[in-house]
């Protein structure tokens, strides 16, 4: 069944000139790009975004690092988009990551992972709400 995904283009891939090599492979792989915006998360709008991770050992951590620069936010449709996405991301877990994965190619580490993709079919409508205010 035809999907959306949202893909966020973390601060760290986006300083480092990958943006249009991100993108570039998610059309390679089947992905159609709906929507685009480029963003400044506030600490607010980010602590909404990661709310499941609050009380985590890595939550300010994470909320410093999506504040810290530009990120870039892609609304991707495809059969299957958040399974395939998620799939193509690879793990955030830099031993996990198999080596064909966005994150293998372009993450620096765990909360520097370049990307954020939806985790489910729930998810993905709450983040693309929240990113695109009703753009689903």
């Amino acid at each position: 069944m035809t999907e959306q995904s949202l893909l966020l283009i973390k601060p760290d891939a986006v300083k480092k000139n990958h943006v249009g090599h991100i993108i570039t492979i998610m059309e390679q792989r089947g992905f159609t790009l709906k929507n685009i915006k480029v963003l400044q998360f506030d600490r607010k709008r980010a602590a909404e975004f990661y709310m499941m991770h609050a009380g985590k050992d890595f939550y300010e951590r994470l909320l410093d690092f999506m504040c810290s620069g530009t990120t870039v936010a892609l609304l991707l449709e495809r059969i299957d988009a958040v399974a395939k996405l998620r799939k193509l991301v690879g793990d955030a877990d830099p031993n996990k990551r198999a080596p064909d994965t966005i994150r293998a190619m372009f993450a620096d580490g765990v909360t520097e992972n370049a990307v954020h993709a939806s985790d489910s079919t729930l998810s993905a409508k709450r983040e693309i709400a929240l990113i695109f205010k009703g753009a689903h």
